[in-house]
């Protein structure tokens, strides 16, 4: 668990002061997923019988993140990656397994969907950075450790001007520029903005595959301090 920074007491980080984001953000969140989910339930069904008709069992990927104030939470996403392995017994690289039915599940975000379950728990939020592996907590500097005094969320800024084609300092900027955001008073506007802009980056994404990948990697290279 991430508990250095000083921007946090206790366990928790010392978030965003604004009253939207300390009374009203989290309920819209439950609402809106809560329908999302029902209204998606056909699709996240038919995706989940997809990547088990073509990758086989299991149909879904978990992985450990840093939540908010890097208590580590558990993500889902469909998995969109085979098992192959190599002769040596070990799984192939990544850019090996991710075959063309996998590409299509990136580039339409819809990997992604089973996550609205941990916006429902309250591990995620709707709008917020997107949860990293824990291993980059220790590797923030002071600044970009501002990212973890909120909720990840399912989209963000970050997402929204140009997810993985950003290099890391650019991306993790734009995390921290919406954490400060949240205390102001047009927060809930910039919020329902990266939430409509979110379908039409997902449907530009999904035609021309921009900003599915950073360069030279099949998602986004290793952040490095």
């Amino acid at each position: 668990m991430f508990n250095s920074s000083p921007a946090t007491v206790g366990e928790w980080p010392v978030g965003p002061r604004g009253f939207y984001a300390r009374f009203v953000k989290r309920g819209i969140d439950t609402v809106v997923a809560a329908a999302l989910l029902a209204l998606l339930l056909p699709v996240l069904l038919g995706t989940w019988a997809a990547v088990v008709a073509v990758l086989g069992y299991p149909a879904f990927y978990s992985d450990r993140r840093a939540g908010r104030g890097g208590v580590p939470i558990v993500i889902g996403k469909f998995r969109s990656m085979s098992e192959a392995v190599g002769r040596d017994g070990q799984l192939l690289a990544d850019g090996e397994r991710l075959g063309a039915f996998g590409r299509f599940l990136r580039r339409t975000s819809l990997d992604e969907l089973p996550q609205l379950v941990s916006v429902l728990t309250g591990d995620m939020s709707l709008i917020g950075p997107r949860p990293l592996p824990l291993r980059y907590v220790g590797r923030y500097n002071s600044r970009q450790r501002r990212r973890l005094e909120v909720r990840p969320g399912l989209t963000g800024l970050a997402q929204v001007r140009g997810r993985n084609g950003l290099d890391w300092p650019a991306r993790l900027e734009l995390d921290v520029r919406y954490v400060e955001i949240l205390s102001r008073w047009y927060a809930p506007v910039v919020d329902i903005g990266i939430f409509v802009a979110t379908g039409g980056v997902v449907a530009w994404q999904g035609l021309t595959g921009r900003g599915i990948s950073g360069a030279g990697s099949v998602t986004m290279k290793e952040f490095e301090a």
